[in-house]
């Protein structure tokens, strides 16, 4: 139920992180993955590491917040491989930090259209027609568990994630006749660049670590395992949910 093999698999952000981890679970079970994100040197490197692997994968720069690299990246991986099985909408805007009523109506814009605008046109408008016509796919939304809960320095963060996982929803709703399924998972926080200014204070780790029930915080390879439970058919029917992932931090 878990075979993924020969399957092409587009993952945005997937040159470093809980992406990149993504990539290259998927490319380990046999998928055909396309590395995606702005800057095209470090896609072919990631790439070329796949390959040298003995795995498939092709490079597609892609911002995110371009409709017209979103259908390049689509219409690049179809021209390659005839088709999309599998969609990881991963890629999205650091946090702006800071009280709401202190944060610019400019990175209002900026973080929802790259975390909600962005995966909703390339979900919704270029991904799921395509799958449509295949007879099913799977999409997978990375959120987080920011969208659980409000924040005093995450505002405009937790409000794009909130409203990405009920465009997960939503899609499952629609697309489900299709054959497509729609999940989100909602990791905690995660050792990556993108979080570094969340857990490099040794202060601040200490007292995650200890509210969190597994007493640790997560490893890109920890969300990269749930993304292959939802891209394969082990979660046939599984659609519309959102998966926390977060060493249990949210269970109290």
């Amino acid at each position: 139920m878990f075979d993924i093999k020969g399957k092409v698999a587009i993952v945005t952000g997937s040159t470093k992180g809980i992406g990149l981890a993504i990539a290259w679970q998927f490319a380990r079970s046999g998928a055909k993955v396309v590395i995606s994100s702005r800057k095209a040197e470090v896609c072919r490197q990631v790439r070329d590491e796949i390959a040298d692997a003995g795995f498939e994968a092709i490079a597609i720069p892609c911002h995110i917040g371009e409709r017209e690299q979103l259908e390049e990246l689509v219409a690049k991986t179809v021209e390659k491989w005839g088709r999309v099985d599998i969609l990881v909408c991963n890629a999205a805007s650091n946090p702006v930090y800071g009280p709401i009523s202190e944060l610019p109506e400019a990175a209002w814009d900026k973080v929802m259209d790259n975390n909600v605008k962005s995966p909703y046109i390339l979900a919704n408008n270029i991904v799921a027609p395509i799958m449509a016509k295949q007879g099913g796919g799977s999409i997978v939304m990375i959120s987080s568990i920011a969208a659980l809960r409000a924040s005093e320095t995450l505002s405009f963060y937790s409000i794009s994630k909130a409203s990405e996982a009920h465009l997960a929803k939503n899609l499952a709703l629609h697309w489900g006749p299709k054959g497509i399924r729609v999940n989100a998972i909602l990791p905690g926080l995660v050792k990556t660049d993108f979080a570094k200014a969340l857990w490099e204070d040794p202060e601040r780790l200490e007292r995650i670590e200890n509210k969190t029930p597994l007493r640790r915080i997560g490893q890109p390879d920890d969300i990269a395992g749930v993304a292959h439970f939802l891209a394969s058919d082990a979660s046939a029917y599984v659609t519309g949910q959102l998966i926390v992932a977060d060493g249990g931090e949210t269970i109290f």
